[in-house]
């Protein structure tokens, strides 16, 4: 299943990634983080071992579980009485003395070394014949063929600066990795560059070009001043993504190194995120109520990281949505635990989303308790809200509409809000500007054109995406129709996003593990629709034949297309 989709700009991407190195530095580093995982571990099978100590002991009757035996003894106790030895009581003298499993003195492993081996020497160097000695490496063959696979290597790895990078979370027989995928437009070519191995099941990702640090032990603590990010000026540029997980940390990972083995930087401070460690739920024998919230903390997310969202104005902030009902924001310039945390939302957070340029101080948030968000990440107090019919599956603000918002529900509703209309009491219902039935299911994802205002793009658990125009209508209402829909044949969609480069490119994935991209200028109905506003946005609209749609073609469906050829 692939789960997340995020693209590249093109440019963006080192020409050539370096791979990954295990210098002193970073074994130190990774060494840190390994001691964290193993005591994580060591805690949790302490655990396990106490929970199967008393399991059962609060149960009644029947219900009790058999941890014991009838004597009171644990079960899992070392020893047995099979193991107990019967010993006569006479001269011990006479019984012959028993070898040891492991005893090793029939070989005479003490002398092996004095053996004599008629003078001959063996070894790989017991001889110079046959040896070769060059001057330069150049004129060693093997070093030749070395220096060869090297340079064939780092052609095969090039990044080209008209491709795009796309990354997709997928998760396949339990493993979970991000698979980061290069398309040459230009030859309609699309192929998995390099991936990446990921410790859970993947949530979420959100590109982001801002380096961020890497933490140490003494690292401080955030402050009330660390809100300044808006007016404090970034560093350098990079290429990274950040995960969110089943785990409640934050790891990113940059785009431009592979085979690496641990992120960049880890968000969260897992050495005191105790959520990897289970508490014990009983027997199994009786009904157990539903499971607690786990006790918030204001440092750091307890639970499962649903949304992130980067703000591309302030670079080194990062905001998060929480199983744990939290939105949390980070401060990639410095490391150490969350600077804000917010509690606007009763049930888990799906999504976040940070509003653009026009006023990037403002958060958006959609929650399970069917409600939508929107507040100032500089005052808590002033949240504004509006309540749904149905758990929020997405969010996104309008590009071209600074007040502007969509949110897609699992009943596969879209709304869209004007901000100025909502309400700070939730009692006093605002009604949206538009409602839009778009998918027979959840609307799992949807995302807005950053070249075209009112082309949207939705993809719904019926398997089918579709493109939408949205137009004012001379009363001031909304006018939306559908222009083009299709199957990409990637299953139930999960993630749809338009290319940052091309107007009316998009990629899709879903739970068949499979990332399409589709072209929807080679729809005519959409080049009809659409090229007024695209000649309006200084853009050229491009023809493309055939069908638009390139994927990513395995061995077996290569072939069997051979197979049909011949």
């Amino acid at each position: 299943v692939l789960t997340q989709a995020s693209r590249v700009k093109r440019g963006v991407a080192a020409q050539h990634p370096s791979k990954y190195v295990l210098d002193d530095r970073e074994l130190e580093r990774v060494g840190a983080l390994a001691r964290i995982e193993l005591e994580d571990a060591r805690v949790e099978l302490q655990r396990a071992h106490e929970a199967a100590k008393t399991m059962g002991k609060g149960a009644e009757g029947m219900e009790a579980d058999d941890v014991g035996n009838d004597d009171g003894e644990d079960a899992w106790a070392d020893g047995s009485e099979d193991d107990d030895v019967a010993m006569d009581d006479g001269d011990l003298s006479d019984q012959k003395p028993v070898k040891s499993k492991g005893d090793l003195s029939e070989y005479n492993l003490d002398e092996y070394d004095d053996e004599d081996v008629g003078g001959s020497t063996f070894g790989p160097f017991s001889s110079r014949k046959g040896l070769s000695f060059h001057r330069d490496n150049n004129e060693d063959p093997y070093i030749t063929l070395k220096e060869a696979r090297i340079l064939q290597e780092r052609e095969e790895l090039q990044v080209f600066p008209t491709d795009n990078l796309l990354v997709a979370a997928k998760t396949e027989d339990e493993v979970s990795q991000l698979e980061i995928y290069v398309y040459d437009d230009s030859s309609e070519n699309l192929y998995v560059h390099h991936d990446l191995m990921l410790p859970n099941f993947p949530l979420c990702l959100e590109w982001l070009d801002f380096p961020p640090v890497i933490p140490s032990s003494s690292s401080a603590p955030a402050d009330e001043d660390a809100m300044d990010a808006f007016s404090t000026p970034a560093r350098e540029f990079g290429n990274y993504i950040a995960v969110g997980t089943l785990d409640p940390e934050i790891e990113i990972w940059s785009l431009d190194v592979v085979e690496a083995i641990y992120p960049d930087a880890v968000l969260g401070r897992p050495d005191r995120t105790a959520a990897h460690v289970p508490t014990p739920a009983g027997t199994g024998k009786k009904k157990r109520k539903k499971a607690k919230h786990r006790p918030v903390e204001a440092a750091h997310h307890v639970d499962a990281v649903l949304g992130l969202s980067w703000n591309k104005t302030a670079r080194q902030l990062l905001a998060s949505a929480s199983a744990d009902r939290t939105v949390k924001l980070w401060d990639l310039s410095r490391a150490g635990d969350a600077i804000r945390s917010y509690d606007v939302h009763r049930d888990k957070v799906q999504a976040v989303q940070w509003n653009g340029p026009q006023d990037p101080t403002m958060l958006l948030t959609g929650s399970y308790d069917r409600t939508v968000r929107v507040f100032d990440s500089r005052a808590k107090d002033d949240v504004r809200g509006a309540m749904l019919g149905s758990d929020v599956e997405a969010v996104r603000w309008d590009p071209h509409d600074a007040f502007g918002f969509y949110v897609s529900l699992e009943n596969g509703i879209v709304l869209n809000f004007d901000t100025r209309t909502l309400a700070s009491d939730l009692s006093n219902p605002r009604p949206p500007r538009f409602t839009l039935a778009a998918h027979d299911g959840a609307t799992s994802s949807i995302d807005v054109n950053p070249y075209i205002p009112g082309c949207i793009v939705t993809g719904g658990t019926d398997k089918v995406v579709k493109i939408w125009n949205v137009t004012g209508g001379s009363d001031g209402k909304c006018d939306v129709s559908l222009v083009t829909s299709r199957d990409l044949g990637v299953g139930r969609v999960f993630t749809v996003t338009f290319s940052p480069d091309d107007p009316l490119t998009i990629a899709a994935a879903g739970s068949k593990a499979k990332l399409q991209i589709w072209d929807v200028g080679a729809n005519s109905g959409a080049r009809k629709t659409f090229a007024p506003k695209l000649a309006a946005a200084g853009r050229a609209m491009r023809e493309r034949e055939g069908g638009g749609v390139v994927g990513v073609v395995d061995d077996a469906e290569s072939s069997e297309g051979e197979r049909d050829e011949e």
